[in-house]
Formats: C-alpha cells, sequence, structure tokens
C-alpha cells in the first residue's frame, strides 16, 4: 500500500520554511464555532437546566424532559465496574495505582521560615474544592483520561470531582464509567459538547459550579474552555496528538512505523515525525509503513495523518537531530537510542520523554505512571503536563514581628513615596518604632 508522507533533508534548500508549515497548527475555530458557542454560553447561563436539556437533546440526539436523566450517581458508577470482564477491571485498576504511586511524588507541602526578628514567611498549600473532567463520548472512548485527569485531583485532596461525558443516542461507554468509579469520581453528568463547559463554569440549579475544568474535547469544547477561562481555571487547549522519534538506525523498523501509527491513529491532523541521520534506515521505515499500514483498523485515518502533517526527516547528527527537538517542541518524544540518558540535558522541551528502544509511546498513554495530559503545539517550551501541582493553589504567607514590621516599613515608605503611593507609605510608616 503506498502512502503518502513527506520524506526531508535537513540540508535541502527551504528546510526551514517547510518545517515551520509542517509543524505549525492553528485551531480550526471560526467565527460560526465561536458564535455559536458564545450562544450556548449565554443560554446555558441563563437558563440553566432547561438549556442543557435543549441543547442535550438537539445535539445528542436524546429525548429527555427533566434532568434526572442526565444525572449518574455511584451506584450506576459501581454497576459498570462490575460489569467488565476481570481482565478488563485489573488492567484499569493496575493502571489507575500505577497514576496514583507517580502522582504521589507530586505533591506540595506548606513550608514557612523565621528569620532573626522573628518575622516568619512561608506558603500555604491548598487543594482546589472543586473540579470538572470533561470525558469525549461519542465515536470516542478514553478510560484512560479519567483516569489521568481525575486521580492527580484525589491525590491532591480535591474535595468533590465532577465528570461531564455526554450519551449520543442514550449510549455510555460502560468502561469510561467504570474508570470513573476506580479514579473516585464524585458525580457524573451526560452532558456534552460546550453546553457541558458552561454548566461547569457557571453552574446551573443541578451542575455545581467548579474551581477548574481539565480534560480533551472537540473544536466546540476547546472554543468554550477559551471563551469562560477567568470565570473558571483550565488545564489549557490542546491541539492534535503529536509525536516525534528520534533513532539511530538501530531499532526494528517496524517498532518504528508502530509508534508512529499510534499518534497518527488519533485522528487526521495528528502528527508523527521521525528524524534519523541514516537515509537507509528512514527506507526502511517506509517500507515498515506501506507494509503494515493495510493491517490497521483505522488505516484511513492513519493514512490521512501521515500523508497531512507526518514527516521522515533526514539529518546530518545527533546534533542536529537534538536541535530539531528542541526546535519542534513536542508533546511526546521518543529516543530511540542507546544510552537516552546522556540526551536529557540538551533536550529543553517536550511534553514527556520516552527513553530507549522498549519504550513505547503507548505505555505512557494508559498506565506507565505519568500523566498523559501534555502539552501540544510547541507549548512545552513554557508548559508542564498536567499533575498534583494542576490541582493546588499557593497562598504566602507573611507575619512581622513588631521589630520586623519597623524595619519593612522604612524599605517599604521609601518604595511606596517613590512610585506616589503615598497611602501605601503612610500604612508601613504606621509601624515604624519611635527611636527610644
Amino acid at each position: 500500500m503506498a502512502v503518502s508522507i513527506t520524506k526531508l533533508n535537513s540540508g535541502d534548500a527551504g528546510f526551514d520554511a517547510t518545517l515551520e508549515n509542517l509543524i505549525a497548527w492553528e485551531g480550526v475555530s471560526n467565527n460560526d464555532v465561536e458564535q455559536a458557542v458564545a450562544e450556548i454560553l449565554q443560554q446555558v447561563r441563563v437558563q440553566g437546566d432547561s438549556a442543557l436539556i435543549a441543547y442535550s437533546n438537539r445535539f445528542d440526539r436524546r429525548d429527555c424532559t427533566n434532568f434526572e436523566a442526565f444525572c449518574l450517581g455511584p451506584e450506576h458508577l459501581q454497576e459498570a465496574l462490575q460489569s467488565l470482564d476481570v481482565i478488563t477491571r485489573e488492567a484499569l485498576q493496575t493502571a489507575a495505582n500505577r497514576i496514583r504511586e507517580y502522582h504521589s511524588h507530586q505533591v506540595q507541602k506548606s513550608w514557612q521560615y523565621t528569620e532573626a526578628d522573628g518575622t516568619v514567611l512561608g506558603q500555604q498549600v491548598t487543594p482546589l474544592e472543586r473540579v470538572g473532567i470533561y470525558v469525549p463520548g461519542g465515536k470516542a472512548s478514553y478510560p484512560s483520561s479519567v483516569l489521568m485527569n481525575c486521580i492527580p485531583a484525589r491525590v491532591a485532596g480535591v474535595e468533590e470531582v465532577i465528570m461531564v461525558v455526554p450519551a449520543p443516542d442514550n449510549e455510555l461507554n460502560p468502561i469510561v464509567l467504570a474508570a470513573a468509579a476506580i479514579a473516585g469520581v464524585d458525580r457524573v453528568f451526560t452532558l456534552g459538547g460546550a453546553q457541558a463547559i458552561a454548566a461547569l463554569a457557571y453552574g446551573t440549579e443541578s451542575v455545581p459550579r467548579v474551581d477548574k475544568i481539565v480534560g480533551p474535547g472537540n473544536i466546540y469544547v476547546a472554543t468554550a474552555k477559551r471563551m469562560v477561562f477567568g470565570s473558571v481555571g483550565l488545564d489549557m487547549v490542546a491541539g492534535p496528538s503529536e509525536i516525534l522519534v528520534v533513532c539511530d538506525g538501530k531499532t526494528d523498523p517496524d517498532w518504528i512505523a508502530m509508534d508512529l501509527f499510534s499518534q497518527a491513529e488519533h485522528d487526521e491532523d495528528a502528527q508523527s515525525i521521525l528524524i534519523a541521520w541514516s537515509a537507509a534506515y528512514i527506507d526502511e521505515v517506509q517500507q515498515s509503513i506501506e507494509r503494515l499500514l493495510p493491517q490497521m483498523e483505522r488505516r484511513e485515518i492513519i493514512a490521512q495523518s501521515l500523508a497531512n502533517r507526518g514527516a521522515l526527516i533526514q539529518v546530518a547528527d545527533a546534533e542536529e537531530a537534538i536541535s530539531l527537538c528542541n526546535r519542534i517542541a513536542p508533546e511526546h518524544l521518543e529516543l530511540s537510542v542507546e544510552e537516552p540518558e546522556v540526551w536529557l540535558p540538551k533536550i529543553h522541551h517536550a511534553g514527556a520523554i520516552f527513553m530507549g528502544r522498549h519504550t513505547a509511546e503507548a505505555l505512557g498513554d494508559y498506565c506507565a505512571g505519568p500523566n498523559h495530559v501534555l502539552p501540544t503545539s510547541a507549548t512545552s517550551r513554557f508548559s508542564s503536563p498536567l499533575g498534583v501541582y494542576d490541582f493546588q493553589k499557593r497562598s504566602s504567607l507573611i507575619y512581622c514581628s513588631e521589630q520586623g514590621a519597623s524595619d519593612l516599613g522604612k524599605v517599604a515608605s521609601v518604595l511606596g513615596r517613590g512610585e506616589s503611593l503615598t497611602a501605601h507609605a503612610r500604612s508601613a510608616e504606621y509601624r515604624i518604632k519611635s527611636p527610644d
């Protein structure tokens, strides 16, 4: 099966421009989408549950007359968990245990220290009170996303976790509900789309307002998340999935081809890129792609993804490969090389780094332990994976002793008056001790 995939050589004229066009990603939101989402947000904000019922009946082809039909309690989640076969249930539990163990190491503690004059400074760390998790429905089924979004919140100490998941044609995936039971979701509402984001951000008669919304969704969900930011916190507005594989030519080319497929099968806009410094090896991987693709259940999506945004890039050497890695700043970076740990000090931008030939990115998606909610579209230059720290707040602590207030007051007085903020200065000056 012939596969259309871009082949590039870093030494060719025009390489930089071609690469920039390849990795550039702009959200597909447009004025029509934004206007539709703005209308949905406004209606839910004003009409509450009645708007949620109307939009869900319209977009998810449901026929509900009261909001109780959208509510699932803990008993529903437990029923879904018990309905699974033992192998699936144990796989979910194993993944959950590993995710919980990894994230337990991220918990931040409150701290403080005392200065010589008795002034105390520090930081108080507290969890968010209520978090909302958006889980895609319909054609998508992502129990792993439930685990990855809920478990860090629970480890952080979040009091209540609310999950929304659409139920098109009144269908729900029991594995998603089972994952919610294992992860510790408190309540589930079978809502999707921009209307679900509005409900979480603003609250309705039945859906409580949350402090933060996490979880992926379609363009309407992503647009809604952008629009409600400020009223509620967000994890990130993610783009299509990405993988960048760097290989020294010594890994089985079939393995690399399948690693590229693993992200390409998400959707037609996903991006899969291989960087290598052996032209012969790149040809071997291309041959593996063409031989293995017909065997894939999602081959049409994979083929379109590779044609749209995939690439096989030949570079001069390992140093140039590292430079390209940092330029692309991928969501997932596979270092399929000897001694990958030697590369780490030079890798500055990547959402997650998979080290060695045996570490398939797919392990990180499900059960390795680190979070699979990662920065996309080169945002790993300034963003990090979802973690416990996203569900904790930090408050500064300041306690001044009498002497400390007097000493600091003199400094604040000078700076306040320098900014022409005399009330600031006088407030500080009141605490300055008079000379004996």
